[in-house]
């Protein structure tokens, strides 16, 4: 009996040695392998075999996914079925709450674009001026005016100019402590003295009872098309010389006036929350000189278009709306 015991003892240590035996070649053959992968080149033959074996392997990969894909969302669905309520209920408030931290990011990324532009407008035009918030507008149909968040606590007075990041809104006409009132420049009662910007032909600016904008006051004789730019003149000493106002929409003229119709096209748009510039002080580069003023009363017609801008299109004899017109 002992003896039997040996022979069974020897016996299972021989198998076992011999079982241990592939493996450490194999761990042999791996380190080997590693090595020689480590040290060639991208060109070695070990690394030809492992491209050519994945270049193999990708279509068998790919076909497993695409089998695989189904079942996998089928998966998804039972998943979320079996889901108890409460799970549900707490991925529909995580949610809830990123849809609105999204929107509250967005709001903010606008807000920091608009200011930016406030800022550069103020830079551009060396403006001495407050920041300020519409917080409300005009419900009636006989006014066009807007609620800022500053008054005269925060150094707001009447007649102050107003502007926006692309151009004039409008002027203040009635201030509290801690709100103002601006007209805003469609109103029927607005009006600023304004310039084509490339000839320097001389108008004003007047809101119309349709809430439209229309250049008045200058003279056939001047040089008008669509497309030209209309900035603020100085002149009047109220608005900043040199800020937009808009674009002229259309121009026309019958054959016994002595001013165009100029339609303009407001540069600027107001919307509730919008934040605005209000004008504090003009400098002395921002006023009209005596200088201006005597130019504007001898040429309002301005002078000669600039040489970019001399083509023919839209030239103001096309204009003409009056049949049979000298």
């Amino acid at each position: 009996m002992p003896k039997y015991q040996s022979y069974s003892t020897n016996l299972n240590q021989r198998r076992q040695s011999t079982g241990l035996r592939p493996l450490i070649v194999l761990c042999v053959v791996s380190i080997l392998v590693l090595t020689f992968y480590l040290r060639e080149g991208e060109s070695g033959p070990i690394h030809t075999l492992r491209a050519g074996v994945t270049t193999i392997t990708t279509p068998a990969r790919m076909a497993g996914n695409l089998v695989s894909a189904p079942f996998n969302a089928v998966g998804n669905i039972f998943g979320n079925l079996t889901a108890s309520r409460a799970t549900l209920d707490e991925l529909e408030a995580e949610n809830a709450e990123l849809t609105a931290r999204v929107a509250e990011l967005a709001e903010y990324q606008a807000t920091s674009e608009r200011l930016e532009k406030l800022l550069d407008l103020q830079s551009t035009y060396n403006l001495q001026s407050t920041a300020a918030r519409i917080i409300g507008q005009s419900s009636d149909a006989w006014s066009d005016t807007v609620t800022i968040d500053k008054g005269s606590l925060d150094g707001i007075s009447v007649n102050m100019p107003v502007t926006n990041s692309t151009g004039v809104i409008g002027q203040v006409i009635e201030v509290a402590p801690n709100a103002s009132t601006v007209r805003l420049l469609t109103d029927e009662g607005s009006g600023v003295s304004a310039m084509i910007q490339d000839t320097r032909a001389q108008g004003m600016v007047q809101g119309q009872p349709d809430g439209t904008l229309r250049m008045d006051y200058v003279s056939v004789d001047a040089d008008v098309k669509e497309g030209d730019i209309i900035i603020t003149s100085g002149i009047g000493g109220v608005y900043p010389k040199g800020l937009p106002i808009g674009t002229v929409a259309s121009v026309t003229k019958n054959s016994n006036d002595v001013y165009y119709t100029i339609i303009v096209s407001s540069a600027s748009r107001t919307e509730s929350n919008e934040e605005v510039l209000v004008i504090t002080s003009l400098t002395e580069e921002q006023t009209a000189t005596d200088e201006d003023v005597v130019s504007a009363n001898n040429t309002p017609a301005g002078g000669e278009r600039s040489q970019g801008d001399a083509s023919g299109e839209g030239s103001t004899e096309s204009t003409d709306t009056t049949e049979g017109s000298e």
